[in-house]
């Protein structure tokens, strides 16, 4: 028993982990108060949610904020592209479910809102953690997060349903557990994420070489 709660077990470190995914998670939502920022303080938690999974993480105030500055300018438009775009979404999906009509019009517009917003969501869970991780064109992130979470459909199923139970027991069962939040969700994509990311790395390289 004594080998499971030793500082260097994997029970340990991982506990560890996420312990500072609470710190972090606190950093993340005093960053996103002013809304605006929201963009690059998502970023800057994957930076260091990553660095956490590759046991690389060092002083996590310092990290985190290193991110925020770097990439600020592109988050915030990121940011701002996704806002539009969702706000966009709730409106037409607004009005698709006050305005349902039995006929085929109707159902063909809820199958093109239905899978615009499947590629929102794709979109919306990647694209931080691939500015985090890589530099891009704004362009370029859209389009390779959309690319990836679609290959690595596993991974983006199981992303979806760490936010999803997140939410659920937050909502309904222990809102305390929102002290988690953001932090411990980031957290466990990042461990999804990072072998992911390290292949796409190791793919850039290669076609980079051939160039």
């Amino acid at each position: 028993m004594s080998q499971f709660v030793t500082p260097d077990s994997p029970v340990m470190r991982f506990i560890t982990k996420v312990v500072s995914s609470v710190y972090l998670n606190i950093l993340w939502f005093i960053c996103c108060i002013p809304l605006v920022t929201i963009g690059a303080s998502t970023t800057a938690l994957f930076y260091v949610s990553l660095q956490l999974t590759r046991d690389e993480e060092g002083n996590l105030t310092k990290a985190f904020f290193k991110s925020f500055k770097q990439n600020f300018k592109q988050a915030t438009k990121i940011w701002a592209i996704l806002l539009t775009l969702g706000v966009v979404l709730g409106i037409d999906g607004y009005v698709l479910y006050h305005l349902r009509f039995e006929n085929v019009l109707w159902t063909l517009c809820s199958a093109v809102f239905l899978v615009v917003l499947v590629a929102y969501v794709i979109i919306l869970m990647y694209i931080f953690p691939l500015l985090a991780r890589f530099d891009n064109t704004t362009k370029s992130m859209f389009t390779n997060s959309i690319m990836i979470g679609m290959r690595f459909l596993l991974c983006t199923v199981l992303m979806v349903i760490i936010y999803f139970v997140m939410a659920v027991v937050v909502i309904n069962f222990f809102t305390p557990l929102i002290i988690f939040g953001e932090g411990l969700c980031a957290l466990l994509c990042s461990f999804l994420l990072s072998r992911i990311l390290v292949l796409c790395e190791e793919q850039s390289n290669d076609e980079i070489e051939i160039a």
